[in-house]
Protein backbone atom coordinates (compact mmCIF):
# COMPACT_ATOMS: atom_id res chain seq x y z
CA UNK A 1 0.00 0.00 0.00
CA UNK A 2 1.30 3.38 -0.94
CA UNK A 3 2.03 5.91 1.77
CA UNK A 4 -0.66 8.58 1.45
CA UNK A 5 0.74 10.89 4.16
CA UNK A 6 0.50 14.53 3.23
CA UNK A 7 3.74 16.07 1.98
CA UNK A 8 5.01 19.20 3.74
CA UNK A 9 5.21 22.25 1.50
CA UNK A 10 8.66 23.22 0.32
CA UNK A 11 7.86 26.92 0.10
CA UNK A 12 9.10 28.72 3.24
CA UNK A 13 6.19 31.21 3.44
CA UNK A 14 3.63 28.44 3.06
CA UNK A 15 5.41 26.34 5.68
CA UNK A 16 5.50 29.25 8.15
CA UNK A 17 1.78 29.92 7.58
CA UNK A 18 1.04 26.24 8.22
CA UNK A 19 3.07 26.26 11.44
CA UNK A 20 1.30 29.40 12.61
CA UNK A 21 -2.07 27.78 11.91
CA UNK A 22 -1.07 24.70 13.91
CA UNK A 23 0.19 26.90 16.77
CA UNK A 24 -3.18 28.67 16.83
CA UNK A 25 -5.01 25.34 16.94
CA UNK A 26 -2.77 24.12 19.77
CA UNK A 27 -3.34 27.40 21.61
CA UNK A 28 -7.10 27.05 21.32
CA UNK A 29 -6.97 23.44 22.52
CA UNK A 30 -4.76 24.45 25.45
CA UNK A 31 -7.18 27.25 26.39
CA UNK A 32 -10.08 24.81 26.25
CA UNK A 33 -8.14 22.32 28.37
CA UNK A 34 -7.27 25.02 30.94
CA UNK A 35 -10.91 26.08 31.09
CA UNK A 36 -12.08 22.49 31.66
CA UNK A 37 -9.48 22.00 34.41
CA UNK A 38 -10.71 25.20 36.11
CA UNK A 39 -14.31 24.01 35.91
CA UNK A 40 -13.29 20.69 37.46
CA UNK A 41 -11.42 22.39 40.31
CA UNK A 42 -14.34 24.73 40.99
CA UNK A 43 -16.83 21.83 40.93
CA UNK A 44 -14.67 19.92 43.42
CA UNK A 45 -14.42 22.96 45.67
CA UNK A 46 -18.17 23.56 45.52
CA UNK A 47 -18.82 19.94 46.46
CA UNK A 48 -16.14 19.31 49.07
CA UNK A 49 -14.86 22.74 50.10
CA UNK A 50 -16.31 25.50 52.22
CA UNK A 51 -18.90 27.77 50.61
CA UNK A 52 -17.68 30.81 52.53
CA UNK A 53 -15.84 33.55 50.66
CA UNK A 54 -13.92 34.56 53.78
CA UNK A 55 -10.15 34.33 53.57
CA UNK A 56 -7.26 33.76 55.91
CA UNK A 57 -6.03 37.18 57.10
CA UNK A 58 -2.52 36.20 55.94
CA UNK A 59 -3.75 35.35 52.43
CA UNK A 60 -2.58 38.72 51.13
CA UNK A 61 1.04 37.68 51.64
CA UNK A 62 0.91 34.96 48.99
CA UNK A 63 2.27 36.76 45.95
CA UNK A 64 4.95 34.44 44.62
CA UNK A 65 3.79 33.54 41.11
CA UNK A 66 6.40 33.66 38.36
CA UNK A 67 4.59 35.93 35.92
CA UNK A 68 5.53 39.58 35.75
CA UNK A 69 3.16 41.83 37.70
CA UNK A 70 2.74 45.57 37.52
CA UNK A 71 4.21 47.79 40.21
CA UNK A 72 0.78 48.37 41.71
CA UNK A 73 0.62 44.69 42.59
CA UNK A 74 3.97 44.89 44.39
CA UNK A 75 2.63 47.73 46.50
CA UNK A 76 -0.41 45.64 47.42
CA UNK A 77 1.66 42.61 48.35
CA UNK A 78 2.84 44.33 51.52
CA UNK A 79 -0.64 45.52 52.49
CA UNK A 80 -1.28 42.71 54.97
CA UNK A 81 -3.57 42.94 57.98
CA UNK A 82 -1.97 41.22 60.99
CA UNK A 83 -4.00 40.08 63.97
CA UNK A 84 -2.08 39.97 67.26
CA UNK A 85 -2.43 36.85 69.36
CA UNK A 86 -4.94 36.88 72.15
CA UNK A 87 -6.32 34.58 74.81
CA UNK A 88 -9.90 33.52 74.19
CA UNK A 89 -12.17 34.11 77.17
CA UNK A 90 -15.02 31.80 77.95
CA UNK A 91 -18.26 33.60 77.11
CA UNK A 92 -20.44 31.83 79.66
CA UNK A 93 -24.15 31.14 79.46
CA UNK A 94 -26.41 34.01 78.47
CA UNK A 95 -29.19 34.87 80.93
CA UNK A 96 -32.70 33.82 79.99
CA UNK A 97 -34.90 36.67 78.67
CA UNK A 98 -36.38 38.80 81.45
CA UNK A 99 -39.80 39.08 79.78
CA UNK A 100 -40.53 35.36 80.09
CA UNK A 101 -42.89 34.43 82.96
CA UNK A 102 -41.25 32.78 85.99
CA UNK A 103 -42.62 29.92 88.07
CA UNK A 104 -40.86 29.44 91.40
CA UNK A 105 -40.10 25.89 92.52
CA UNK A 106 -38.72 25.90 96.08
CA UNK A 107 -36.38 23.10 97.13
CA UNK A 108 -36.10 22.88 100.93
CA UNK A 109 -34.44 20.58 103.41
CA UNK A 110 -36.52 17.98 105.21
CA UNK A 111 -37.39 18.83 108.85
CA UNK A 112 -35.00 16.21 110.24
CA UNK A 113 -32.16 17.76 108.18
CA UNK A 114 -32.56 21.25 109.67
CA UNK A 115 -30.24 20.49 112.60
CA UNK A 116 -26.56 21.36 112.87
CA UNK A 117 -24.38 18.30 112.38
CA UNK A 118 -21.80 19.71 114.87
CA UNK A 119 -23.79 20.79 117.95
CA UNK A 120 -27.39 19.76 117.23
CA UNK A 121 -28.83 23.29 117.26
CA UNK A 122 -31.65 24.19 114.83
CA UNK A 123 -30.54 25.71 111.52
CA UNK A 124 -31.99 29.02 110.37
CA UNK A 125 -32.37 30.36 106.83
CA UNK A 126 -29.41 32.55 105.75
CA UNK A 127 -30.05 32.93 102.02
CA UNK A 128 -30.93 31.29 98.71
CA UNK A 129 -29.14 29.92 95.68
CA UNK A 130 -31.11 30.53 92.50
CA UNK A 131 -30.65 28.87 89.12
CA UNK A 132 -32.96 29.04 86.12
CA UNK A 133 -34.00 26.42 83.58
CA UNK A 134 -35.87 26.97 80.36
CA UNK A 135 -39.05 24.96 79.84
CA UNK A 136 -41.30 24.85 76.80
CA UNK A 137 -44.99 23.96 76.79
CA UNK A 138 -46.35 22.53 73.51
CA UNK A 139 -48.68 24.79 71.53
CA UNK A 140 -51.93 25.38 73.35
CA UNK A 141 -54.93 24.82 71.10
CA UNK A 142 -58.32 26.06 72.19
CA UNK A 143 -61.74 26.71 70.69
CA UNK A 144 -63.21 30.20 70.65
CA UNK A 145 -66.93 29.77 71.25
CA UNK A 146 -68.77 32.77 69.80
CA UNK A 147 -72.14 33.27 71.44
CA UNK A 148 -74.47 35.69 69.63
CA UNK A 149 -77.27 36.85 71.90
CA UNK A 150 -80.76 36.96 70.34
CA UNK A 151 -83.56 39.32 71.40
CA UNK A 152 -87.23 39.22 70.56
CA UNK A 153 -90.40 41.27 71.15
CA UNK A 154 -92.85 39.57 73.51
CA UNK A 155 -95.68 41.80 72.38
CA UNK A 156 -95.67 40.99 68.64
CA UNK A 157 -93.26 38.05 68.72
CA UNK A 158 -91.71 39.27 65.43
CA UNK A 159 -89.00 41.88 66.13
CA UNK A 160 -86.14 39.43 66.58
CA UNK A 161 -82.59 40.81 66.64
CA UNK A 162 -79.29 38.90 66.91
CA UNK A 163 -75.93 40.40 67.82
CA UNK A 164 -73.62 40.34 64.79
CA UNK A 165 -70.10 38.93 64.62
CA UNK A 166 -67.22 41.32 63.82
CA UNK A 167 -66.10 41.06 60.19
CA UNK A 168 -63.74 38.14 59.69
CA UNK A 169 -60.72 37.72 57.44
CA UNK A 170 -62.31 34.60 55.97
CA UNK A 171 -66.11 34.74 56.42
CA UNK A 172 -67.74 31.57 57.79
CA UNK A 173 -64.32 30.04 58.44
CA UNK A 174 -63.46 28.40 61.76
CA UNK A 175 -59.92 29.87 61.63
CA UNK A 176 -59.07 32.77 63.94
CA UNK A 177 -56.51 35.46 63.02
CA UNK A 178 -54.04 33.76 65.33
CA UNK A 179 -54.41 30.40 63.57
CA UNK A 180 -54.07 31.95 60.11
CA UNK A 181 -50.95 33.80 61.23
CA UNK A 182 -49.56 30.61 62.76
CA UNK A 183 -49.94 28.67 59.51
CA UNK A 184 -48.45 31.52 57.48
CA UNK A 185 -45.44 31.95 59.79
CA UNK A 186 -44.85 28.20 59.94
CA UNK A 187 -44.68 27.95 56.14
CA UNK A 188 -43.15 31.23 55.01
CA UNK A 189 -40.94 32.07 57.98
CA UNK A 190 -40.06 28.61 59.34
CA UNK A 191 -40.17 26.78 55.96
CA UNK A 192 -42.62 24.14 57.24
CA UNK A 193 -44.63 22.73 54.29
CA UNK A 194 -48.39 22.49 54.63
CA UNK A 195 -48.44 18.68 54.55
CA UNK A 196 -46.21 18.64 57.64
CA UNK A 197 -48.48 21.13 59.37
CA UNK A 198 -51.43 18.90 58.50
CA UNK A 199 -49.70 16.02 60.29
CA UNK A 200 -48.88 18.19 63.31
CA UNK A 201 -52.53 19.15 63.67
CA UNK A 202 -53.48 15.48 63.42
CA UNK A 203 -51.27 14.67 66.39
CA UNK A 204 -53.43 17.11 68.36
CA UNK A 205 -56.57 15.31 67.17
CA UNK A 206 -57.53 18.08 64.71
CA UNK A 207 -58.28 17.32 61.07
CA UNK A 208 -57.39 20.26 58.80
CA UNK A 209 -56.74 19.00 55.25
CA UNK A 210 -53.79 20.42 53.36
CA UNK A 211 -56.16 21.80 50.71
CA UNK A 212 -57.93 23.82 53.41
CA UNK A 213 -54.62 25.22 54.68
CA UNK A 214 -53.64 26.19 51.13
CA UNK A 215 -56.99 27.87 50.55
CA UNK A 216 -56.56 29.84 53.78
CA UNK A 217 -53.15 31.11 52.63
CA UNK A 218 -54.52 32.23 49.26
CA UNK A 219 -57.27 34.20 51.00
CA UNK A 220 -54.80 35.71 53.48
CA UNK A 221 -52.60 36.79 50.56
CA UNK A 222 -55.64 38.42 48.92
CA UNK A 223 -56.44 40.18 52.21
CA UNK A 224 -52.96 41.75 52.18
CA UNK A 225 -53.24 43.24 48.66
CA UNK A 226 -54.23 46.78 49.79
CA UNK A 227 -51.19 46.93 52.06
CA UNK A 228 -48.95 45.51 49.33
CA UNK A 229 -50.16 48.22 46.93
CA UNK A 230 -49.32 50.93 49.46
CA UNK A 231 -45.91 49.34 50.02
CA UNK A 232 -45.28 49.48 46.26
CA UNK A 233 -45.97 53.22 46.25
CA UNK A 234 -43.59 53.58 49.18
CA UNK A 235 -40.92 51.51 47.38
CA UNK A 236 -40.83 53.50 44.13
CA UNK A 237 -40.94 56.76 46.08
CA UNK A 238 -37.38 56.21 47.32
CA UNK A 239 -34.23 57.54 45.65
CA UNK A 240 -32.58 54.11 45.72
CA UNK A 241 -33.94 50.58 45.28
CA UNK A 242 -32.24 47.19 45.46
CA UNK A 243 -33.61 44.45 43.17
CA UNK A 244 -32.94 40.75 42.72
CA UNK A 245 -34.76 37.71 41.36
CA UNK A 246 -34.66 33.94 41.81
CA UNK A 247 -36.22 30.94 40.14
CA UNK A 248 -39.64 29.64 41.14
CA UNK A 249 -41.66 26.64 39.97
CA UNK A 250 -45.44 26.74 39.57
CA UNK A 251 -46.98 23.41 38.58
CA UNK A 252 -50.30 24.53 37.11
CA UNK A 253 -49.58 27.63 35.10
CA UNK A 254 -51.48 28.40 31.86
CA UNK A 255 -49.34 27.91 28.77
CA UNK A 256 -46.37 26.39 30.62
CA UNK A 257 -45.29 22.90 31.55
CA UNK A 258 -44.90 21.89 35.19
CA UNK A 259 -41.12 21.65 34.73
CA UNK A 260 -40.69 25.20 33.40
CA UNK A 261 -39.34 27.98 35.59
CA UNK A 262 -40.98 31.16 36.77
CA UNK A 263 -39.44 33.82 39.00
CA UNK A 264 -39.85 35.60 42.30
CA UNK A 265 -38.61 39.20 42.31
CA UNK A 266 -37.77 41.23 45.39
CA UNK A 267 -37.32 44.98 45.79
CA UNK A 268 -35.83 46.63 48.89
CA UNK A 269 -35.79 50.31 49.86
CA UNK A 270 -35.46 52.42 52.98
CA UNK A 271 -33.34 52.22 56.10
CA UNK A 272 -33.78 49.57 58.81
CA UNK A 273 -36.80 50.57 60.88
CA UNK A 274 -38.46 52.19 57.84
CA UNK A 275 -37.70 49.54 55.24
CA UNK A 276 -40.00 47.98 52.66
CA UNK A 277 -39.31 44.53 51.21
CA UNK A 278 -41.64 43.70 48.36
CA UNK A 279 -41.95 40.31 46.64
CA UNK A 280 -43.56 39.87 43.21
CA UNK A 281 -44.27 36.69 41.29
CA UNK A 282 -43.86 36.58 37.51
CA UNK A 283 -43.88 33.71 35.01
CA UNK A 284 -41.03 35.42 33.16
CA UNK A 285 -37.59 36.94 33.69
CA UNK A 286 -37.88 39.13 30.59
CA UNK A 287 -37.18 42.86 30.58
CA UNK A 288 -40.84 43.85 30.59
CA UNK A 289 -41.17 42.59 34.18
CA UNK A 290 -38.83 45.15 35.83
CA UNK A 291 -40.38 47.80 33.55
CA UNK A 292 -43.72 47.11 35.28
CA UNK A 293 -42.23 46.70 38.75
CA UNK A 294 -40.29 49.97 38.54
CA UNK A 295 -43.03 52.04 36.91
CA UNK A 296 -42.88 55.51 38.43
CA UNK A 297 -39.40 55.07 39.92
CA UNK A 298 -36.79 57.79 39.43
CA UNK A 299 -33.43 57.16 41.08
CA UNK A 300 -30.63 54.64 41.60
CA UNK A 301 -31.24 50.94 40.93
CA UNK A 302 -28.78 48.51 42.55
CA UNK A 303 -28.66 45.06 40.89
CA UNK A 304 -26.32 42.43 39.55
CA UNK A 305 -25.35 42.65 35.87
CA UNK A 306 -28.47 40.92 34.51
CA UNK A 307 -29.41 42.72 31.28
CA UNK A 308 -33.15 42.37 31.95
CA UNK A 309 -33.07 45.60 33.97
CA UNK A 310 -31.78 47.66 31.03
CA UNK A 311 -35.23 48.21 29.51
CA UNK A 312 -36.54 49.72 32.75
CA UNK A 313 -33.55 52.05 32.94
CA UNK A 314 -34.05 53.20 29.35
CA UNK A 315 -37.75 53.83 29.83
CA UNK A 316 -37.46 55.74 33.11
CA UNK A 317 -34.96 58.11 34.61
CA UNK A 318 -33.13 55.27 36.37
CA UNK A 319 -29.39 55.09 37.01
CA UNK A 320 -28.01 51.56 37.19
CA UNK A 321 -25.57 50.75 40.02
CA UNK A 322 -23.30 47.69 40.14
CA UNK A 323 -22.55 45.26 42.95
CA UNK A 324 -18.99 44.86 44.24
CA UNK A 325 -19.97 41.64 46.05
CA UNK A 326 -20.70 40.02 42.68
CA UNK A 327 -17.41 41.29 41.26
CA UNK A 328 -15.52 39.92 44.25
CA UNK A 329 -17.28 36.57 43.90
CA UNK A 330 -15.87 36.19 40.38
CA UNK A 331 -12.33 36.69 41.63
CA UNK A 332 -12.97 34.37 44.57
CA UNK A 333 -13.92 31.63 42.09
CA UNK A 334 -10.77 32.37 40.09
CA UNK A 335 -8.71 32.08 43.26
CA UNK A 336 -10.28 28.72 44.14
CA UNK A 337 -9.32 27.11 40.81
CA UNK A 338 -5.69 28.26 40.94
CA UNK A 339 -2.98 25.92 42.17
CA UNK A 340 -1.23 28.73 44.02
CA UNK A 341 -3.44 31.06 46.03
CA UNK A 342 -1.80 34.22 44.78
CA UNK A 343 -1.61 36.57 41.83
CA UNK A 344 -4.12 38.81 40.14
CA UNK A 345 -7.24 37.29 41.71
CA UNK A 346 -5.86 37.99 45.18
CA UNK A 347 -4.82 41.49 44.11
CA UNK A 348 -8.38 42.26 43.02
CA UNK A 349 -9.78 40.86 46.26
CA UNK A 350 -7.35 43.04 48.24
CA UNK A 351 -8.42 46.13 46.32
CA UNK A 352 -12.09 45.38 47.02
CA UNK A 353 -11.32 44.67 50.69
CA UNK A 354 -9.80 48.14 50.97
CA UNK A 355 -13.04 49.69 49.67
CA UNK A 356 -15.11 47.73 52.20
CA UNK A 357 -12.83 48.71 55.08
CA UNK A 358 -13.36 52.36 54.18
CA UNK A 359 -17.12 51.82 54.03
CA UNK A 360 -17.10 50.24 57.47
CA UNK A 361 -15.29 53.24 58.92
CA UNK A 362 -17.68 55.81 57.39
CA UNK A 363 -20.92 53.83 57.59
CA UNK A 364 -22.48 56.01 60.33
CA UNK A 365 -21.80 59.31 58.52
CA UNK A 366 -24.55 61.31 56.75
CA UNK A 367 -24.69 60.90 52.97
CA UNK A 368 -22.90 64.20 52.23
CA UNK A 369 -19.99 63.43 54.55
CA UNK A 370 -19.83 59.87 53.29
CA UNK A 371 -19.52 61.09 49.69
CA UNK A 372 -16.68 63.42 50.64
CA UNK A 373 -14.88 60.63 52.50
CA UNK A 374 -15.19 58.40 49.45
CA UNK A 375 -13.67 61.10 47.27
CA UNK A 376 -10.76 61.43 49.70
CA UNK A 377 -10.15 57.74 50.46
CA UNK A 378 -11.89 55.46 47.94
CA UNK A 379 -11.32 57.45 44.76
CA UNK A 380 -7.51 57.02 44.79
CA UNK A 381 -7.97 53.25 45.20
CA UNK A 382 -10.39 53.17 42.27
CA UNK A 383 -7.95 55.10 40.07
CA UNK A 384 -5.11 52.74 41.00
CA UNK A 385 -7.31 49.72 40.43
CA UNK A 386 -8.35 50.94 36.98
CA UNK A 387 -4.71 51.19 35.86
CA UNK A 388 -4.09 47.67 37.18
CA UNK A 389 -7.24 46.39 35.42
CA UNK A 390 -6.27 47.82 32.02
CA UNK A 391 -2.85 46.18 32.26
CA UNK A 392 -4.20 42.86 33.51
CA UNK A 393 -6.76 42.51 30.72
CA UNK A 394 -3.94 42.13 28.19
CA UNK A 395 -2.09 39.49 30.22
CA UNK A 396 -4.79 36.90 30.95
CA UNK A 397 -6.57 34.26 28.89
CA UNK A 398 -10.09 35.63 28.35
CA UNK A 399 -11.70 32.17 28.71
CA UNK A 400 -10.16 31.44 32.10
CA UNK A 401 -11.97 32.12 35.37
CA UNK A 402 -9.61 35.01 35.99
CA UNK A 403 -10.21 36.36 32.51
CA UNK A 404 -13.98 36.15 33.06
CA UNK A 405 -13.62 37.98 36.38
CA UNK A 406 -11.53 40.73 34.80
CA UNK A 407 -13.98 41.18 31.92
CA UNK A 408 -16.88 41.31 34.38
CA UNK A 409 -15.07 44.04 36.30
CA UNK A 410 -14.25 45.94 33.12
CA UNK A 411 -17.74 45.66 31.59
CA UNK A 412 -19.39 46.86 34.82
CA UNK A 413 -16.78 49.46 35.76
CA UNK A 414 -19.01 52.51 35.29
CA UNK A 415 -21.81 50.99 37.38
CA UNK A 416 -19.42 49.73 40.04
CA UNK A 417 -17.80 53.15 40.53
CA UNK A 418 -21.07 55.09 40.78
CA UNK A 419 -20.88 54.85 44.57
CA UNK A 420 -18.38 57.72 44.38
CA UNK A 421 -21.11 60.03 43.02
CA UNK A 422 -23.59 59.93 45.90
CA UNK A 423 -23.32 58.97 49.57
CA UNK A 424 -26.61 57.04 49.54
CA UNK A 425 -25.27 54.47 47.05
CA UNK A 426 -24.01 51.26 48.73
CA UNK A 427 -21.13 49.11 47.53
CA UNK A 428 -23.27 46.05 46.87
CA UNK A 429 -26.71 44.54 46.43
CA UNK A 430 -26.55 42.51 49.65
CA UNK A 431 -29.78 44.10 50.94
CA UNK A 432 -31.77 42.39 48.17
CA UNK A 433 -29.82 39.12 48.40
CA UNK A 434 -30.39 38.94 52.15
CA UNK A 435 -34.09 39.75 51.70
CA UNK A 436 -34.63 36.98 49.16
CA UNK A 437 -32.75 34.35 51.19
CA UNK A 438 -35.75 33.27 53.36
CA UNK A 439 -37.66 32.51 50.16
CA UNK A 440 -34.77 30.42 48.82
CA UNK A 441 -34.55 28.50 52.13
CA UNK A 442 -38.30 27.89 52.10
CA UNK A 443 -38.20 26.72 48.48
CA UNK A 444 -35.86 23.88 49.46
CA UNK A 445 -38.61 22.55 51.72
CA UNK A 446 -41.92 23.21 49.98
CA UNK A 447 -40.33 23.07 46.47
CA UNK A 448 -43.07 24.77 44.42
CA UNK A 449 -46.54 26.29 44.27
CA UNK A 450 -49.47 24.47 42.73
CA UNK A 451 -51.13 27.50 41.15
CA UNK A 452 -50.59 31.11 40.11
CA UNK A 453 -52.96 32.18 42.92
CA UNK A 454 -50.73 30.38 45.40
CA UNK A 455 -47.63 32.03 43.96
CA UNK A 456 -49.15 35.50 44.23
CA UNK A 457 -50.33 34.77 47.78
CA UNK A 458 -46.81 33.64 48.69
CA UNK A 459 -45.39 36.90 47.34
CA UNK A 460 -47.85 38.97 49.40
CA UNK A 461 -47.27 37.01 52.62
CA UNK A 462 -43.48 37.06 52.23
CA UNK A 463 -43.71 40.84 51.70
CA UNK A 464 -45.57 41.36 54.97
CA UNK A 465 -43.38 38.99 57.02
CA UNK A 466 -40.01 40.26 55.77
CA UNK A 467 -41.03 43.92 56.00
CA UNK A 468 -42.27 43.35 59.55
CA UNK A 469 -38.92 41.81 60.50
CA UNK A 470 -37.03 44.69 58.86
CA UNK A 471 -39.03 47.11 61.00
CA UNK A 472 -38.29 45.18 64.20
CA UNK A 473 -41.76 43.70 64.64
CA UNK A 474 -42.36 40.12 65.75
CA UNK A 475 -43.87 38.61 62.57
CA UNK A 476 -46.47 36.31 64.17
CA UNK A 477 -47.80 39.11 66.36
CA UNK A 478 -47.88 41.52 63.41
CA UNK A 479 -49.69 39.12 61.06
CA UNK A 480 -52.23 38.22 63.75
CA UNK A 481 -52.89 41.91 64.36
CA UNK A 482 -53.41 42.94 60.73
CA UNK A 483 -55.46 39.83 59.86
CA UNK A 484 -57.83 40.85 62.67
CA UNK A 485 -57.89 44.55 61.75
CA UNK A 486 -57.95 44.52 57.92
CA UNK A 487 -61.60 43.36 57.58
CA UNK A 488 -62.63 46.38 59.69
CA UNK A 489 -60.69 48.99 57.67
CA UNK A 490 -62.65 51.47 55.55
CA UNK A 491 -60.31 54.37 54.73
CA UNK A 492 -56.84 54.83 53.19
CA UNK A 493 -55.64 56.36 56.45
CA UNK A 494 -56.66 53.21 58.32
CA UNK A 495 -54.83 51.03 55.79
CA UNK A 496 -51.70 53.18 56.15
CA UNK A 497 -51.83 52.83 59.93
CA UNK A 498 -51.38 49.06 59.49
CA UNK A 499 -48.14 49.32 57.47
CA UNK A 500 -45.24 47.81 59.45
CA UNK A 501 -43.37 51.08 60.01
CA UNK A 502 -46.54 52.65 61.43
CA UNK A 503 -47.34 49.84 63.88
CA UNK A 504 -45.85 49.99 67.36
CA UNK A 505 -45.01 46.97 69.47
CA UNK A 506 -47.59 48.02 72.06
CA UNK A 507 -50.29 47.43 69.42
CA UNK A 508 -49.18 43.80 69.31
CA UNK A 509 -49.12 43.16 73.06
CA UNK A 510 -52.19 40.89 72.92
CA UNK A 511 -50.49 38.56 70.43
CA UNK A 512 -47.17 38.18 72.22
Amino acid sequence: MKNKSKQLPTDIDTLQALLLEKDNEIGKLQSKLDSLIEQLRLARHQRFGTSSEKQNPQQGELFDEAESLVEEEDALQTDVVTIPGYERKKAGRKPLPAHLPRIEVVHDLADDEKECAYDGHALHKIGEEISEQLEIIPATIRVIKNIRIKYGCRACEQGIKTASMPKQAIPKSNATPGLLAYVAISKYQDALPLYRQENIFKRHGIDIPRATLANWMIKVGTLFIPLVNLMRDYLVGHRLIHYDETRYQVLNEPGKTAQSLSYMWVGVAGAIGQRVILFDYSPSRAGHVPVQLLDGFDGYLVTDDYSGYNAACKKGNITRVGCWAHARRKFDEALKVQKKKSGKAQVAINYIAKLYRIETSINALPAEQKQQARQDKSSPIIEEMQVWLETSLTQVNVTSKLGIALRYLNNNWVRLTRFLEDGIIPLDNNAAENAIRPFVVGRKNWLHSNSVKGANASAAIYSMIETAKANELEPYAYLSYIIKELPLVETIEQFESLLPWNVKNEHLAYWH
